[in-house]
């Protein structure tokens, strides 16, 4: 048994690291100002609570990762309640991005629900 249990485990962190900037992207590509890590977070959480999709310490290594590619763009500003926030917004290479991730994403999704039989596994 810990042998499936340390295979769901590994297929679920691979699932996730694929689509985990897929969403960001498309977190920040909706949102109407820029959004600081706990707040995107939130965001997340809020749109689907029944689903734990994205860890929040994997929520930063890909904001980064965005970033660096110049995906996303960030300033930092001071925080009455805290340390200083970190705000992201989605550049203009970043929307180009979404829109192909999201067709890939489509075409993934229905080649994958072809393959498994549409709903005949859900």
């Amino acid at each position: 048994m810990a042998d499936i249990e340390f295979a769901n485990k590994k297929f679920q962190k691979e699932l996730n690291s694929g689509t985990s900037a897929l969403v960001l992207l498309s977190v920040l590509g909706r949102a109407a100002e820029p959004m600081y890590g706990y707040q995107i977070v939130k965001h997340i959480e809020n749109t689907n609570t029944d689903i734990p999709m994205m860890k929040h310490g994997a929520l930063y290594p890909v904001l980064r990762s965005l970033e660096s590619s110049g995906l996303l763009e960030s300033r930092v500003e001071p925080s009455t309640s805290g340390p200083p926030r970190r705000y992201y917004s989605i550049t203009d290479t970043g929307r180009d991005a979404l829109g192909r991730w999201i067709g890939m994403w489509r075409q993934t999704k229905r080649f994958v629900d072809t393959v498994l039989g549409g709903d005949k596994h859900e």
